[in-house]
Protein backbone atom coordinates (compact mmCIF):
# COMPACT_ATOMS: atom_id res chain seq x y z
CA UNK A 1 0.00 0.00 0.00
CA UNK A 2 1.32 3.44 -0.98
CA UNK A 3 2.42 5.68 1.86
CA UNK A 4 -0.04 8.48 2.54
CA UNK A 5 1.08 12.02 1.87
CA UNK A 6 1.78 14.25 4.84
CA UNK A 7 -0.77 17.07 4.86
CA UNK A 8 -0.28 20.54 6.36
CA UNK A 9 -3.52 22.50 6.79
CA UNK A 10 -3.28 26.27 7.13
CA UNK A 11 -6.46 27.80 8.51
CA UNK A 12 -7.41 24.55 10.18
CA UNK A 13 -9.76 26.12 12.72
CA UNK A 14 -11.84 27.89 10.08
CA UNK A 15 -15.21 26.93 8.68
CA UNK A 16 -13.91 24.67 5.91
CA UNK A 17 -10.44 24.13 7.40
CA UNK A 18 -11.68 22.15 10.40
CA UNK A 19 -13.52 19.82 8.04
CA UNK A 20 -10.40 19.34 5.92
CA UNK A 21 -8.40 18.43 9.02
CA UNK A 22 -10.99 15.83 10.00
CA UNK A 23 -11.19 14.44 6.46
CA UNK A 24 -7.39 14.16 6.26
CA UNK A 25 -7.25 12.27 9.55
CA UNK A 26 -10.15 10.03 8.52
CA UNK A 27 -8.28 8.98 5.37
CA UNK A 28 -5.16 8.13 7.35
CA UNK A 29 -2.92 10.99 6.27
CA UNK A 30 -0.26 12.16 8.71
CA UNK A 31 -1.88 15.53 9.37
CA UNK A 32 -0.21 18.70 10.54
CA UNK A 33 -2.15 21.84 11.48
CA UNK A 34 -0.48 25.23 11.53
CA UNK A 35 -0.90 26.88 14.93
CA UNK A 36 -0.25 30.59 14.61
CA UNK A 37 0.94 32.59 17.63
CA UNK A 38 -1.61 35.22 16.60
CA UNK A 39 -4.28 32.96 18.11
CA UNK A 40 -3.85 35.06 21.25
CA UNK A 41 -6.70 34.60 23.71
CA UNK A 42 -9.06 32.86 21.27
CA UNK A 43 -9.83 29.93 23.53
CA UNK A 44 -12.29 28.33 21.11
CA UNK A 45 -9.62 28.05 18.42
CA UNK A 46 -7.09 26.74 20.91
CA UNK A 47 -9.48 24.07 22.16
CA UNK A 48 -10.24 23.04 18.60
CA UNK A 49 -6.53 22.70 17.86
CA UNK A 50 -6.07 20.61 20.98
CA UNK A 51 -8.99 18.40 19.92
CA UNK A 52 -7.23 17.82 16.59
CA UNK A 53 -4.12 16.84 18.53
CA UNK A 54 -6.14 14.30 20.52
CA UNK A 55 -7.44 12.88 17.23
CA UNK A 56 -3.89 12.34 15.99
CA UNK A 57 -2.94 15.58 14.26
CA UNK A 58 0.36 17.29 14.98
CA UNK A 59 0.34 21.00 15.75
CA UNK A 60 3.11 23.00 14.10
CA UNK A 61 3.67 26.48 15.47
CA UNK A 62 4.62 29.17 12.98
CA UNK A 63 3.53 32.66 12.03
CA UNK A 64 2.85 33.76 8.47
CA UNK A 65 5.08 36.73 9.28
CA UNK A 66 7.97 34.45 10.29
CA UNK A 67 9.35 33.31 6.95
CA UNK A 68 12.00 30.89 8.28
CA UNK A 69 9.48 29.35 10.67
CA UNK A 70 6.92 29.01 7.90
CA UNK A 71 9.47 27.37 5.60
CA UNK A 72 10.33 24.91 8.38
CA UNK A 73 6.64 24.07 8.80
CA UNK A 74 6.08 23.59 5.07
CA UNK A 75 9.18 21.40 4.81
CA UNK A 76 7.49 18.80 7.01
CA UNK A 77 4.63 18.22 4.54
CA UNK A 78 4.09 16.75 1.09
CA UNK A 79 0.80 18.59 0.57
CA UNK A 80 -0.18 22.05 1.78
CA UNK A 81 -3.86 23.00 1.93
CA UNK A 82 -4.80 26.58 2.67
CA UNK A 83 -8.29 27.14 4.07
CA UNK A 84 -7.77 30.76 5.04
CA UNK A 85 -10.94 32.81 4.98
CA UNK A 86 -11.88 34.68 1.85
CA UNK A 87 -15.32 35.77 3.04
CA UNK A 88 -15.85 39.45 3.73
CA UNK A 89 -18.46 38.65 6.38
CA UNK A 90 -15.60 37.06 8.37
CA UNK A 91 -11.87 37.75 8.34
CA UNK A 92 -10.61 38.19 4.78
CA UNK A 93 -7.10 36.78 4.51
CA UNK A 94 -6.59 35.71 0.90
CA UNK A 95 -3.57 37.93 0.27
CA UNK A 96 -1.70 36.43 3.23
CA UNK A 97 -1.35 33.27 1.15
CA UNK A 98 1.40 34.94 -0.89
CA UNK A 99 3.62 34.44 2.16
CA UNK A 100 2.73 30.76 2.05
CA UNK A 101 3.64 30.58 -1.64
CA UNK A 102 7.05 32.10 -0.89
CA UNK A 103 7.63 29.51 1.85
CA UNK A 104 6.60 26.66 -0.46
CA UNK A 105 8.99 27.94 -3.13
CA UNK A 106 11.89 28.02 -0.70
CA UNK A 107 11.13 24.67 0.93
CA UNK A 108 11.08 23.01 -2.49
CA UNK A 109 9.53 19.73 -1.33
CA UNK A 110 5.78 20.25 -1.69
CA UNK A 111 4.14 17.90 -4.18
CA UNK A 112 0.76 19.63 -4.18
CA UNK A 113 -0.63 22.97 -3.02
CA UNK A 114 -4.35 23.63 -2.71
CA UNK A 115 -4.96 27.35 -2.16
CA UNK A 116 -8.07 28.72 -0.50
CA UNK A 117 -10.68 28.97 -3.24
CA UNK A 118 -13.58 26.55 -2.67
CA UNK A 119 -16.22 28.79 -4.27
CA UNK A 120 -16.80 30.16 -7.76
CA UNK A 121 -13.95 29.63 -10.20
CA UNK A 122 -12.14 33.01 -10.35
CA UNK A 123 -10.89 32.27 -13.86
CA UNK A 124 -14.51 32.38 -15.05
CA UNK A 125 -15.37 35.50 -13.05
CA UNK A 126 -13.19 38.13 -14.72
CA UNK A 127 -16.37 40.00 -15.70
CA UNK A 128 -17.61 40.17 -12.09
CA UNK A 129 -19.21 43.37 -10.88
CA UNK A 130 -17.52 45.67 -8.40
CA UNK A 131 -16.94 45.48 -5.50
CA UNK A 132 -17.47 41.71 -5.44
CA UNK A 133 -14.80 41.25 -8.10
CA UNK A 134 -12.11 41.86 -5.46
CA UNK A 135 -12.41 38.24 -4.31
CA UNK A 136 -11.69 36.92 -7.78
CA UNK A 137 -8.92 39.45 -8.51
CA UNK A 138 -7.09 38.37 -5.34
CA UNK A 139 -7.53 34.68 -6.12
CA UNK A 140 -6.22 35.15 -9.66
CA UNK A 141 -3.22 37.12 -8.36
CA UNK A 142 -2.42 34.16 -6.12
CA UNK A 143 -2.87 31.69 -8.98
CA UNK A 144 -0.37 33.66 -11.06
CA UNK A 145 2.16 33.55 -8.22
CA UNK A 146 1.66 29.79 -7.81
CA UNK A 147 2.01 29.07 -11.51
CA UNK A 148 4.99 31.39 -12.02
CA UNK A 149 6.73 29.48 -9.23
CA UNK A 150 5.87 26.15 -10.92
CA UNK A 151 4.26 24.86 -7.75
CA UNK A 152 2.19 21.70 -8.36
CA UNK A 153 -1.40 22.61 -7.53
CA UNK A 154 -5.06 21.74 -7.57
CA UNK A 155 -7.82 24.33 -7.49
CA UNK A 156 -11.12 23.32 -5.88
CA UNK A 157 -14.34 24.95 -7.05
CA UNK A 158 -17.01 23.91 -4.55
CA UNK A 159 -19.76 26.30 -5.68
CA UNK A 160 -22.21 27.14 -2.84
CA UNK A 161 -21.58 25.91 0.70
CA UNK A 162 -24.92 24.41 1.69
CA UNK A 163 -25.25 26.03 5.11
CA UNK A 164 -25.02 29.52 3.64
CA UNK A 165 -27.37 29.00 0.71
CA UNK A 166 -29.75 26.07 1.13
CA UNK A 167 -31.66 25.96 4.46
CA UNK A 168 -32.27 29.72 4.22
CA UNK A 169 -33.75 29.15 0.74
CA UNK A 170 -31.01 31.36 -0.70
CA UNK A 171 -32.00 34.43 1.35
CA UNK A 172 -29.37 37.01 2.20
CA UNK A 173 -28.81 38.09 5.80
CA UNK A 174 -29.96 34.90 7.50
CA UNK A 175 -29.01 31.25 7.82
CA UNK A 176 -32.47 30.05 8.87
CA UNK A 177 -35.49 29.16 6.73
CA UNK A 178 -38.01 31.98 6.26
CA UNK A 179 -41.30 31.46 8.08
CA UNK A 180 -43.82 33.28 5.87
CA UNK A 181 -42.27 35.00 2.84
CA UNK A 182 -39.38 34.15 0.54
CA UNK A 183 -37.60 36.42 -1.93
CA UNK A 184 -37.17 34.78 -5.33
CA UNK A 185 -34.42 36.00 -7.65
CA UNK A 186 -35.79 36.63 -11.14
CA UNK A 187 -38.06 33.72 -12.03
CA UNK A 188 -36.18 31.41 -9.65
CA UNK A 189 -35.26 28.99 -12.42
CA UNK A 190 -31.48 29.52 -12.70
CA UNK A 191 -29.56 26.36 -11.83
CA UNK A 192 -27.25 26.58 -8.82
CA UNK A 193 -24.95 23.97 -7.21
CA UNK A 194 -25.15 23.30 -3.48
CA UNK A 195 -22.50 21.22 -1.70
CA UNK A 196 -22.34 19.85 1.83
CA UNK A 197 -19.24 21.27 3.50
CA UNK A 198 -18.06 17.88 4.78
CA UNK A 199 -18.29 16.60 1.21
CA UNK A 200 -16.11 19.51 0.05
CA UNK A 201 -13.46 18.35 2.51
CA UNK A 202 -13.77 14.71 1.45
CA UNK A 203 -13.36 15.47 -2.25
CA UNK A 204 -10.47 17.84 -1.51
CA UNK A 205 -8.53 15.21 0.42
CA UNK A 206 -9.21 12.52 -2.18
CA UNK A 207 -7.69 14.77 -4.86
CA UNK A 208 -4.35 15.47 -3.20
CA UNK A 209 -2.58 12.28 -4.30
CA UNK A 210 -4.55 11.85 -7.53
CA UNK A 211 -2.48 12.51 -10.67
CA UNK A 212 -5.73 13.21 -12.54
CA UNK A 213 -6.16 16.33 -10.38
CA UNK A 214 -2.61 17.65 -10.77
CA UNK A 215 -2.50 21.22 -12.10
CA UNK A 216 -6.24 21.17 -12.72
CA UNK A 217 -9.39 22.81 -11.44
CA UNK A 218 -11.73 20.30 -9.82
CA UNK A 219 -15.40 21.26 -9.83
CA UNK A 220 -17.70 19.66 -7.28
CA UNK A 221 -21.04 19.16 -9.03
CA UNK A 222 -23.23 16.57 -7.27
CA UNK A 223 -26.00 15.91 -9.79
CA UNK A 224 -28.78 15.71 -7.19
CA UNK A 225 -27.71 19.07 -5.82
CA UNK A 226 -27.86 21.03 -9.07
CA UNK A 227 -31.07 22.85 -8.26
CA UNK A 228 -32.94 26.04 -9.01
CA UNK A 229 -34.04 28.32 -6.19
CA UNK A 230 -37.59 27.19 -6.94
CA UNK A 231 -36.47 23.58 -6.44
CA UNK A 232 -35.00 24.44 -3.04
CA UNK A 233 -38.14 26.29 -1.96
CA UNK A 234 -40.34 23.38 -3.08
CA UNK A 235 -38.19 20.90 -1.14
CA UNK A 236 -38.52 22.98 2.02
CA UNK A 237 -42.28 23.42 1.57
CA UNK A 238 -42.65 19.66 1.21
CA UNK A 239 -40.49 18.97 4.27
CA UNK A 240 -42.13 21.62 6.45
CA UNK A 241 -45.66 21.24 5.17
CA UNK A 242 -45.95 25.03 4.86
CA UNK A 243 -46.38 27.07 1.66
CA UNK A 244 -44.49 30.36 1.60
CA UNK A 245 -45.50 33.61 -0.09
CA UNK A 246 -43.13 34.30 -3.01
CA UNK A 247 -41.85 37.81 -3.65
CA UNK A 248 -40.13 38.03 -7.03
CA UNK A 249 -37.21 40.43 -7.40
CA UNK A 250 -35.94 41.57 -10.79
CA UNK A 251 -32.23 41.88 -11.47
CA UNK A 252 -32.44 45.69 -11.50
CA UNK A 253 -34.27 45.74 -8.18
CA UNK A 254 -31.74 43.38 -6.66
CA UNK A 255 -28.71 45.38 -7.78
CA UNK A 256 -30.38 48.59 -6.58
CA UNK A 257 -30.31 47.15 -3.06
CA UNK A 258 -26.51 47.42 -3.17
CA UNK A 259 -26.73 51.22 -3.45
CA UNK A 260 -28.63 51.40 -0.17
CA UNK A 261 -25.55 50.06 1.62
CA UNK A 262 -23.02 51.90 -0.57
CA UNK A 263 -21.53 53.98 2.23
CA UNK A 264 -21.74 51.58 5.14
CA UNK A 265 -21.53 47.89 4.40
CA UNK A 266 -18.81 46.66 2.06
CA UNK A 267 -19.44 43.00 2.93
CA UNK A 268 -23.10 43.35 1.93
CA UNK A 269 -22.14 44.93 -1.39
CA UNK A 270 -19.77 42.04 -2.12
CA UNK A 271 -22.52 39.58 -1.20
CA UNK A 272 -25.07 41.25 -3.48
CA UNK A 273 -22.77 41.07 -6.50
CA UNK A 274 -21.94 37.40 -5.84
CA UNK A 275 -25.62 36.55 -5.45
CA UNK A 276 -26.35 38.39 -8.69
CA UNK A 277 -23.86 36.29 -10.63
CA UNK A 278 -25.07 33.05 -9.04
CA UNK A 279 -28.85 33.50 -9.13
CA UNK A 280 -29.41 35.80 -12.11
CA UNK A 281 -26.47 35.06 -14.40
CA UNK A 282 -26.10 31.37 -13.57
CA UNK A 283 -22.31 31.57 -13.33
CA UNK A 284 -21.98 28.16 -11.64
CA UNK A 285 -23.67 26.17 -14.40
CA UNK A 286 -23.47 28.20 -17.62
CA UNK A 287 -20.31 26.50 -18.89
CA UNK A 288 -18.95 23.06 -19.73
CA UNK A 289 -15.99 21.62 -17.86
CA UNK A 290 -12.91 21.88 -20.06
CA UNK A 291 -9.78 19.89 -20.86
CA UNK A 292 -7.67 21.13 -17.94
CA UNK A 293 -10.51 20.58 -15.52
CA UNK A 294 -12.37 17.66 -13.96
CA UNK A 295 -15.52 16.96 -11.96
CA UNK A 296 -15.19 15.47 -8.49
CA UNK A 297 -18.20 13.14 -8.44
CA UNK A 298 -17.00 11.60 -11.70
CA UNK A 299 -13.47 11.15 -10.37
CA UNK A 300 -14.68 9.71 -7.06
CA UNK A 301 -18.05 8.00 -7.63
CA UNK A 302 -17.52 5.96 -4.45
CA UNK A 303 -18.18 9.05 -2.31
CA UNK A 304 -21.78 9.13 -1.10
CA UNK A 305 -22.49 12.83 -1.03
CA UNK A 306 -25.22 14.48 1.01
CA UNK A 307 -28.34 15.55 -0.86
CA UNK A 308 -30.01 18.84 -0.02
CA UNK A 309 -33.16 16.95 1.04
CA UNK A 310 -31.10 15.30 3.77
CA UNK A 311 -29.22 18.49 4.57
CA UNK A 312 -32.38 20.49 5.23
CA UNK A 313 -34.09 17.94 7.48
CA UNK A 314 -32.10 19.03 10.52
CA UNK A 315 -33.70 22.51 10.22
CA UNK A 316 -37.22 21.21 10.78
Amino acid sequence: MDEKSRVLVVGGTGYIGRRIVRASLARGHPTLVLMRPEIGLDVDKLQMLLSFKRQGARLVEASLDDHPGLVAAVAQADVVISAMSGAHIRSHNLLLQHKLVEAIKEAGNVKRFIPSEFGMDPLRMRHALEPGNITFVEKMDLRRAIEEANIPRTYISANCFAAYFCPNLCQMGTLLPPKEKVHVYGDGNVKVIFVDEDDVATYTIKSIDDPRALNKTIYIRPQENILTQNDVIAKWEKLSGKVLEKIYITADEFLASMKIHADTDFANQVGVTHYYHIFYEGCLTNFEIGEDEAEATMLYPEVKYTSMDEYMKIYL
